[in-house]
């Protein structure tokens, strides 16, 4: 029995939340990734607290290419991460490939001045 493309992803990322869990020293960075839009969040696993959030849907980021805007989305919860007091996070890439707009958004948050 095969899998569609949701099942695999799901499975994909079961796998990956196994061994990724955010702490409040080090809270986890996760990507959530649709055909229009790309979020991110930083989220405490222990107190099950998000700590910052960002999207392409806010009105400080400005339309662009969708690699570009992933960008500016990495750049904005740097930023927002840095205000809270974070500066090493564990990055979960919710089980898509590291390519594209999630590698964007985590380069832009490199950028920035996030480590992982």
């Amino acid at each position: 029995m095969s899998l569609n493309k949701s099942e695999r992803r799901q499975r994909i990322k079961f796998r990956i939340r196994k061994i990724v869990s955010g702490t409040a020293a080090q809270p986890r960075l996760s990507v959530f990734r649709s055909n229009k839009e790309i979020y991110a969040q930083i989220i405490d696993d222990v107190n099950g607290v998000t700590l910052a959030a960002a999207s392409s849907r806010e009105a400080e980021i400005t339309k662009g290419t969708n690699i570009e805007t992933a960008a500016a989305v990495g750049k904005l919860i740097a930023e927002r991460a840095l205000k809270a007091g974070i500066d090493t996070i564990s990055f979960d890439r919710g089980g898509y490939l590291y390519h594209g707009r999630v590698k964007s958004l985590a380069e832009g948050a490199r950028e920035a001045g996030l480590k992982f």
